[in-house]
């Protein structure tokens, strides 16, 4: 590989991209990361970590509402914007210097700039040319707008963790995971928020319970929610206006300060000159990859977001660890999409691993359901409406379990330790034989005995 100046070349300083990189170079690889922004990715600058953040910080007006049901007065409060985006801002900026660290201390060079495919084995960044036996393309997904009249009125979920102050009112379109978690957010911190969207129940492609159980949850806290419905147009309040005027497709007609589009994401392909390379890309736009992550060019790899299969942050890191066991390591690493857990940290928060009751019916004869709905020890004293939903979903044949499902508070962090069971093909016998911790919520999956109907 000394024809090359490196022996890979990763494309983008997101999750997946450094730490193929990393556990390249530490594998003995020469190794060279390019990035045109901060590194960490969507994940750590407008992503998974600036969105919990702020998520925190919206629960607290329902926990300052909460302990006078526990005996606390608690005085006067007011929110102050600026200060949390300060407050994100500084974290984040502590983060970028630690993913810089570890590419430092992993002897990766870090290119700053955007880098774009010249052929098989060459990469240009900032008009220098670059050449590599290996290149990995892990340059993620950015969000998708939608084309309707008016749309550069609205902002994407990149725009929001930059607002210069919190919209008064927002409409957000979208019935996904950054839809509900934004909104949730929005909601927390006192914004007047309307979810729009086209489908019948949130968060498609999850087990419907979720949504619909869901929806009910956020109402409750005060979001409207419009369903089967969309956004036609938008248009400007007038000069020196920050309203915006939002036409449904109902015909009725919402005013706003803030449009926010939260309709998906598409890979983040367009400019790379992968054309030129001949790399093949779906009809979605990403990057085409076999089993092992290698594109219609055998020298070119991809990873994470940009290939379009689960776009979660611990899944670009396994793929990014698989890539480089592969090319630098004897390949002894896999990669498993099947039991990936996952949380939506909406308000409240949704968890869920495996499959979902309508996935599991299509491939499995006989599915048996167990569903518990119950208020929380908490707020039998706090006064909160707020309830917690959990389901199991159970091959009847076999009695192993293929789906745990949850919405109540801190479901992503009970749903991991349950995604090590389905990792392990636990049956409802092993779940029923486990006993529980008392009184928690999660002990509620251990203790559910009788089928649903």
């Amino acid at each position: 590989m000394s024809q090359y100046d490196y022996d890979l070349f990763t494309i983008g300083g997101g999750s997946g991209g450094v730490r193929a990189s990393r556990f390249a170079a530490q594998y003995g690889a020469r190794v060279a990361i390019a990035e045109s922004k901060d590194l960490g990715g969507t994940c750590v600058n407008v992503g998974c970590i600036p969105k919990k953040l702020m998520s925190y910080s919206a629960h607290f007006h329902e926990d300052f509402v909460d302990a006078a049901g526990f005996g606390w007065t608690v005085g006067d409060s007011r929110f102050d914007w600026a200060a949390l985006i300060a407050s994100k801002d500084k974290e984040i900026a502590r983060l970028n210097g630690i993913y810089r660290k570890i590419l430092d201390g992993a002897r990766v060079d870090i290119i700053e700039g955007y880098a774009t495919i010249e052929d098989a084995h060459t990469v240009s960044v900032n008009g220098k040319r670059y050449t590599a036996a290996h290149i990995l393309v892990a340059t993620g997904g950015r969000p998708s707008v939608p084309a309707i009249p008016g749309k550069e009125l609205g902002i994407v979920s990149d725009d929001f963790f930059h607002l210069d102050a919190l919209p008064g009112r927002t409409v957000v379109l979208g019935g996904g995971y950054i839809a509900v978690e934004l909104a949730s957010i929005l909601n927390g911190l006192g914004s007047e928020v309307t979810l729009v969207y086209r489908g019948k129940h949130l968060l498609r492609g999850m087990d419907s319970e979720l949504g619909v159980f869901l929806a009910e949850e956020m109402r409750k806290k005060g979001m409207s929610i419009l369903f089967e419905n969309n956004i036609e147009a938008i248009e400007a309040g007038g000069a020196g206006s920050r309203v915006k005027h939002v036409r449904l497709s109902d015909g009725k007609t919402l005013d706003a300060d803030c449009v926010l589009f939260a309709t998906g994401r598409h890979a983040n392909t367009a400019g790379l000159g992968l054309d030129r390379a001949g790399v093949t890309l779906t009809d979605k736009g990403a990057v085409k990859v076999d089993g092992n992550f290698t594109s219609s060019v055998q020298s070119i790899h991809a990873i994470g977001d940009v290939i379009d299969r689960i776009a979660l942050t611990p899944v670009a890191l396994a793929e990014g660890m698989v890539v480089a066991a592969r090319l630098f390591h004897n390949g002894e690493r896999s990669l498993s999409y099947d039991n990936i857990p996952t949380a939506v940290f909406s308000h409240p928060n949704v968890g869920t691993v495996g499959l979902s009751e309508e996935d599991a019916r299509k491939k499995f004869a006989d599915v048996r359901l167990f569903k518990s709905e119950f208020k929380a020890l908490k707020h039998t004293l706090s006064g909160n409406a707020e309830r917690t939903f959990m389901k199991l979903v159970v091959d009847a044949q076999s009695d192993r379990v293929l789906g745990v499902h949850m919405v109540g508070a801190d479901a992503g962090e009970i749903i991991q330790g349950f995604a090590v069971a389905l990792q392990c093909g636990a049956t409802k016998a092993q779940f029923d034989a486990t006993i529980g911790i008392h009184p928690t919520s999660a002990e509620e999956f251990v203790t559910m005995r009788t089928p649903a109907a």
